[in-house]
């Protein structure tokens, strides 16, 4: 599927979010109501219908961009040293969100990393424009090329995602990393924490080494899905 002078030039990345503040209640009046009304049509619930729209928030709230914050960035490349593949890492942690995408936002716009191409697991869908959304929330300007896509035509867009490979132009299901992991017989990116538990661990017990370590797990599962999928060995651990 690629050769390793592609694979070399892929930028591996996953991002953490969580709910933007610990608990409903937090949220201003409005916001409240804005939720409200995104939840219901999310969960198919009328108006008039019971609903637990607190509960909702800290379960569902970090997928949205416009409720959430990032609270991890993990990006890593590969390269081949006596024929076996590395794995280099560095993530991104910080409890201030507008700290983080700073950084993030100078490792993008790096001319060493211009020509790279970001590689993630539903990328397109998911971290990408969060980032860009959570940038521009956060006053963040210009945005990285790398996440700046507007008015550009869908084939312009380099990024691999590997949900979208996976697919093979079928569009009708999601596929897990976690699932495509098991298939292919890679090492499970999963420790004893799962997407779910984020939220909890941030704004409860305050662990970015467990959220950065998980994040940083994803990367290394994306590496390797690549590695298979392109007939390679697995990183060398």
């Amino acid at each position: 599927m690629f050769t390793r002078q592609q694979i070399e030039k892929f930028l591996f990345l996953d991002i953490e979010t969580a709910p933007a503040k610990a608990e409903f209640a937090e949220l201003d009046e409005e916001m409240q109501l804005f939720w409200e009304k995104k939840a219901r049509q999310y969960y198919k619930v009328g108006p008039d219908e019971p609903f637990d729209v607190a509960g909702s928030y800290i379960e569902k709230a970090g997928i949205f961009a416009e409720f959430n914050r990032v609270v991890c960035v993990s990006v890593g490349y590969i390269r081949w040293v006596q024929d076996r593949a590395k794995g280099h890492f560095r993530s991104f942690c910080e409890f201030d969100e507008k700290d983080l995408l700073q950084q993030v936002r100078e490792l993008l716009i790096k001319p060493e990393v211009s020509d790279y191409r970001l590689c993630g697991h539903n990328i397109k869908e998911f971290d990408c424009p969060v980032l860009a959304r959570r940038m521009l929330i956060n006053g963040i300007h210009p945005l990285p090329d790398h996440l700046n896509n507007h008015g550009k035509k869908p084939w312009e867009i380099s990024h691999i995602d590997t949900l979208e490979l996976w697919k093979f132009g079928d569009f009708k299901n999601y596929t897990s990393l976690a699932l495509l992991t098991r298939l292919f017989n890679i090492p499970s990116p999963k420790s004893d924490i799962d997407g779910s538990q984020v939220a909890r661990l941030y704004w409860q017990e305050q662990d970015l080494e467990q959220i950065s370590q998980y994040c940083q797990g994803d990367v290394r599962a994306t590496m390797n899905l690549v590695l298979r999928l392109s007939g390679m060995e697995l990183l060398t651990e």
